[in-house]
């Protein structure tokens, strides 16, 4: 082995007599008592290789499947190839050549040592808690975080650190530890409605009411979604004595609309929302005028009616170039760009939106000048119009900065940045997408608009390999926040494409699943021709070249039917290529 692996021959020693390994918050093996240090793992898959045997049953494994599971995207013997250097090193880590023994087919971690895995024994001690009430708290304790936290990305801990985190939850639950699971999951209504009955129970309506409002903001009503009838309850009970005040009255109104929305009654959503909005006016609760307006958009859009809802809406409140005017524009602005990749393409949009631009110039309306200036642009540039487009949006940044609309300028700095990308000038995209990132967080739209932004920077990476780095610290940073299915379609479409150029094969896999489902939120439209490039684009990855020109082809169709010249024109070119190495970036709108 010494010749195979000249870094230097490990310094074995007879035997291991007992192993702990600590999965949870952190990984780390003591041997015998000795920590092994963290040096001796700069060999990553050797530290898979333990990692996945200690979480396998039994501590063993099928040679080929731990294989798969840590170079899925290469051949079977190239695989088997670099799991005999990763056993290799994990030995020399381990400090003894029975660490890992070959039985078989099968490898086993230590099968001749006493072995504890801290992750086992908190999921088997979880079970028995759960079971039998007793030796909760005990059991709570030995959870000191997410499994593995530094694998984050890795497929094979996916489902065991989802599985031992919800058994976590259940165990404070159980516990009623109310506090501490809200800290963990923060959108866990069940625990917001306990703390909310407490405060009750204490006497402390206010808290109730805080609590609530916690949970709201949570929730987040420009997503649709809200809390249920049980919290609805409790929240009506805090506000008993003091039903008047503007904000409680709106709130629960807002409330009861998310309730019908929810469960499909969309004429009572419909009125809720309406006398919600209204409420929210007369107590000038901006952030609440635009959540109101948000659940009318989500509705008519439900009902097919978005467009002509918008232009109603966009008639009346450009005659009003207020503040509170301002939330109810920007409330549209999601449906306006859902809208925009649907069945039908952007032209139609285009069309309404010249007519409206006239309105709002002649109401004096700065916002509706940028929001109409926005929409236009964006149709410019989907029709490779890059002129044009650059103008437009140019003119709706500044009249956005005009009207202080941060989120019509963040949504304008982006799509400028999608100029910048088909142009071939991706620096700049980057400078203004990532100044728009800084900005994105302290706006109310926050959840539609940060992921864009990451979607953006993943495109206008130097490589695929800094993309997926992009990518990567986006999943992080987007980890357990609220994000619009919608507005990361975009994301999506970016990291399957990059990781397929990338060479890592699975994840593409995953995420273009991802992004597959999202698509079932249209019937059509460019997002399901960016879905046969990304399909494309992967295929030749993996060596498929026919079904790869085949894929592009179609994708170039259904840019042309939608007439997205641009986009059409690239798929073309990528199908005439037959070397992997030719693909360039690519960008689906």
């Amino acid at each position: 082995m010494a010749t195979l692996f000249p870094d230097r021959s490990p310094s074995y020693h007879k035997g291991v007599e007992k192993c702990a390994v600590v999965m949870l918050g952190a990984f780390r093996v003591v041997i015998d008592g000795r920590t092994v240090p963290g040096e001796a793992w700069k060999r990553t898959k050797a530290a898979g290789l333990v990692k996945i045997l200690a979480l396998a049953e039994g501590h063993r494994l099928h040679r080929d499947v731990v294989a798969d599971l840590l170079w899925p995207d290469l051949s079977a013997q190239a695989a088997a190839s670099n799991l005999r250097k990763a056993m290799h090193f994990a030995r020399a880590a381990l400090g003894s050549s029975d660490a890992i023994q070959a039985r078989g087919d099968l490898l086993v971690l230590l099968p001749d040592a006493e072995v504890s895995i801290d992750a086992e024994r908190f999921e088997a001690d979880g079970r028995v808690a759960l079971a039998s009430s007793a030796g909760l708290a005990e059991t709570i304790a030995l959870y000191r975080g997410d499994l593995l936290p530094d694998d984050r990305f890795a497929v094979w801990a996916e489902d065991p650190r989802d599985r031992l985190r919800t058994l976590y939850l259940r165990l404070l639950k159980a516990a009623a530890r109310w506090d501490e699971v809200v800290k963990a999951e923060p959108t866990d209504e069940d625990a917001h409605r306990a703390i909310m009955v407490r405060a009750l129970e204490a006497g402390d309506r206010q808290g109730a009411i805080r609590q609530f409002e916690r949970l709201r903001r949570r929730l987040r009503a420009d997503l649709g979604v809200g809390p249920g009838a049980a919290t609805v309850a409790v929240y009506e009970e805090a506000i008993a004595e003091d039903s008047r005040r503007a904000e409680n009255r709106t709130r629960v109104t807002l409330a009861r609309a998310l309730i019908a929305l929810n469960s499909g009654d969309l004429i009572e959503a419909t009125s809720y929302a309406r006398r919600a909005r209204e409420l929210a006016m007369e107590a000038n609760l901006g952030r609440e005028i635009g959540e109101a307006s948000a659940v009318l958009a989500i509705a008519a859009n439900m009902q097919d009616r978005w467009p002509e809802v918008f232009e109603a809406e966009f008639v009346e409140f450009t005659r009003h170039d207020s503040a509170r005017s301002g939330y109810i524009l920007d409330a549209q602005l999601c449906l306006a760009e859902f809208c925009l990749c649907g069945p039908d393409g952007h032209r139609n949009i285009a069309r309404q939106v010249t007519r409206l631009r006239t309105i709002a110039e002649r109401a004096g309306s700065v916002r509706g000048q940028a929001i109409a200036d926005l929409l236009l642009g964006e149709a410019a540039l989907f029709s490779g119009e890059l002129g044009d487009a650059r103008s437009l949006l140019q003119s709706a940044l500044e009249l956005h900065r005009r009207a202080g609309a941060p989120a019509g300028e963040i949504v304008t700095l982006q799509r400028l940045a999608e100029v910048d990308l088909a142009q071939d000038r991706p620096e700049e995209a980057a400078r203004a997408a990532s100044r728009a990132l800084a900005a994105a967080a302290s706006t109310w739209l926050e959840p539609h608009l940060v992921v864009r932004l990451y979607g953006v920077l993943a495109e206008a990476a130097r490589s695929p390999a800094q993309a997926v780095r992009i990518i990567e610290r986006a999943d992080a940073a987007l980890a357990g926040r609220n994000v619009c299915p919608p507005c990361s379609m975009g994301y999506q479409v970016a990291a399957a494409r990059n990781y397929a150029l990338a060479g890592k094969l699975d994840a593409a896999r995953r995420r273009l699943a991802n992004a597959e489902q999202l698509a079932g939120m249209w019937p059509g439209g460019p997002w399901h021709a960016a879905l046969w490039e990304a399909r494309a684009v992967l295929r030749r990855a993996e060596g498929h070249e026919d079904q790869a020109t085949a894929l592009f082809r179609e994708a170039a169709a259904s840019f042309a039917e939608l007439g997205r010249r641009q986009d059409e024109q690239r798929c073309l070119t990528r199908a005439a290529q037959r070397s992997p190495m030719t693909i360039g970036k690519s960008l689906a709108g």
